[in-house]
């Protein structure tokens, strides 16, 4: 297509001069409202709707975008939009560098899937294409770099929301696709429903691939919904999860180890008390939070004695989380299966340690920017098994903390035979923070996914019991001592997103692939049509 200029000494109206420039802000505009807006989509606010105006927005302002950089740019803009606010908890305690730094990093993939989304708008039925390209850039942010980072993906901010059911059938990725499906479905239901308003004209394919980009999804979660079951299959279990708390928020967590530990030992014989009164009933097992002891039991006699006292008196298996410090290597994130009676018989070590806070990649690079690296003197390394633990006869799989956020943590215990899920974390450094709801949200969509109950035992809050409809029964506040006791179902069902692991996402990955794929074949054509028409008209001349 030419474009005509005006010549230099040809007057304009005013508005006319003004009128680029306000088209040129409007894209990016747009870009950066979408991604605010999927920022207040996620908890602790209920506002899960919002992802589909925010994708609508996105799909306007990256439809017919011709030049792949600037969709990036725009992409990008979206990224820093949604991601900026969202991971502010990142720099509670070490300042603004790594927050910002994580989210530039971050806002790169939505930046580099925003580009292939612009690039499919081109075909027809392109929301399909678009929200299948949208899963690979989730994909591609939970695997790299130093393990991957999938917090923000879109699925973990629909706990609350319609769509949640879906999750049962495929997971994460296809509760993603399906939120991002509808809200281009948004947009572009309402350009055909304006171009027809306009023209008098509308394709009917066009026309029908419109409508069911927002139909299909919503007959999808409806259809789903038989899958979102909170009743006993194994009979029910009687769980405590107990909240210790920290003497002081912030970083010095760490130097608070012993204070820690027993606020976590008084609690637990504290539930005792009330059990031998009858004010509270007895648990069949005690889940304590990650890291309740920092001080390594199986060296420190200390330590070791006030756990043991504290068990002995509740009476039932306790999970303990610590940190073990073997003689050589690296240490290790554990959860220690204690037993009233042998003491510690089982442990599971953490296998997605987290970059930056439990090891530093590039630690001489990194230091030169923060020094606070050096907090961290002794990285930790990854365990290599799945943590299931049989306590008192329930099997109970085990997800620590950041590993909530990665796929195949949760599925792997529940393929391993868990009756119930337990999601022992520590979210002190973080303060009072969006992050703990962002955290408690996520095991909420795991719940569904599974259907099982999940328990989360945190330091200092948020603890809760969930059902296996990701329906909250119990939960703590922040940074105070407290014991959750609750019955809760068990179950053994396989849902269809347990048993088929990672094809859909599989799947959805190949359907992007294949939009991508199609939109380079039609490039290469158009350029050797163009090519071939050059060299005939050369050869006419």
């Amino acid at each position: 297509m030419s474009t005509t200029i005006a010549p230099a000494d040809t007057a304009q109206p005013a508005p006319a001069a003004r009128q680029p420039l306000l088209l040129r802000l409007a894209r990016p505009g747009a870009a950066v409202l979408a991604g605010v807006l999927l920022y207040v989509s996620f908890p602790p606010r209920s506002l899960w709707w919002l992802a589909l105006p925010a994708f609508a927005l996105l799909g306007w302002s990256l439809h017919g975008c011709r030049r792949l950089r600037t969709a990036f740019g725009l992409g990008y803009l979206a990224g820093l939009g949604f991601l900026l606010p969202l991971l502010v908890w990142t720099g509670e305690e070490v300042g603004a560098g790594p927050w910002l730094a994580l989210t530039a990093v971050e806002a790169v993939f939505v930046g580099l899937a925003c580009m292939g989304i612009a690039a499919v708008t081109r075909l027809p039925a392109w929301p399909l294409w678009g929200a299948a390209v949208w899963v690979v850039g989730e994909a591609a942010r939970a695997s790299v770099p130093f393990g991957g980072f999938p917090w923000g993906k879109i699925a973990f901010g629909q706990a609350d929301g319609f769509f949640l059911p879906l999750v049962a059938v495929g997971g994460t990725p296809l509760l993603s696709f399906a939120v991002v499906l509808c809200g281009f479905g948004l947009y572009e239901t309402v350009r055909r429903a304006v171009e027809y308003r306009r023209t008098g004209r509308l394709p009917r394919n066009a026309a029908v691939a419109a409508l069911l980009s927002v139909l299909v999804p919503v007959a999808g979660a409806l259809a789903a919904l038989p899958l979102v079951d909170d009743s006993a299959e194994d009979g029910t279990a009687t769980v405590a999860a107990i909240q210790g708390n920290v003497p002081r928020l912030g970083l010095d967590f760490n130097d608070q180890r012993r204070a820690v530990l027993d606020n976590h030992a008084q609690r637990t014989e504290q539930l005792a008390r009330e059990v031998r009164a009858g004010k509270a009933p007895k648990p069949d097992f005690v889940l304590w939070p990650e890291n309740s002891s920092d001080l390594d039991p199986y060296r420190n006699g200390d330590a070791k004695l006030v756990i043991d006292k504290a068990v002995r008196e509740i009476g039932v298996p306790t999970v303990v989380g610590a940190v073990v410090t073997p003689d050589t290597g690296k240490l290790r994130n554990t959860l220690i299966e204690w037993d009233p009676e042998r003491g510690p018989v089982d442990t599971y070590d953490k296998r997605h340690v987290q970059p930056f806070g439990e090891y530093i990649p590039m630690r001489s690079v990194v230091r030169i920017f923060n020094s606070n690296v050096d907090r961290v003197q002794r990285d930790f390394g990854p365990g290599d098994k799945v943590g299931v633990f049989d306590l008192a006869g329930t099997e109970v799989g085990l997800v620590t903390c950041f590993e909530a956020a990665f796929d195949d943590a949760a599925r792997d215990t529940v393929t391993h035979g868990a009756q119930l899920i337990s999601v022992p974390s520590n979210n002190a450094t973080f303060g009072r923070s969006e992050m703990t709801y962002q955290q408690l949200a996520m095991s909420r969509v795991r719940a569904v996914e599974h259907s099982r109950a999940v328990v989360v035992p945190v330091t200092s809050g948020v603890s809760a019991v969930i059902m296996p409809d990701g329906k909250i029964v119990q939960r703590t506040e922040m940074f105070t001592p407290d014991a959750l006791v609750a019955e809760v179902p068990l179950r053994s069902s396989l849902t269809p997103a347990t048993r088929m692991g990672v094809w859909p996402e599989a799947i959805l990955l190949a359907l992007g692939a294949c939009g991508l794929g199609w939109v380079v074949g039609q490039t290469v054509r158009a350029r050797r049509r163009q090519t071939e028409e050059r060299d005939r008209a050369v050869d006419a001349g």
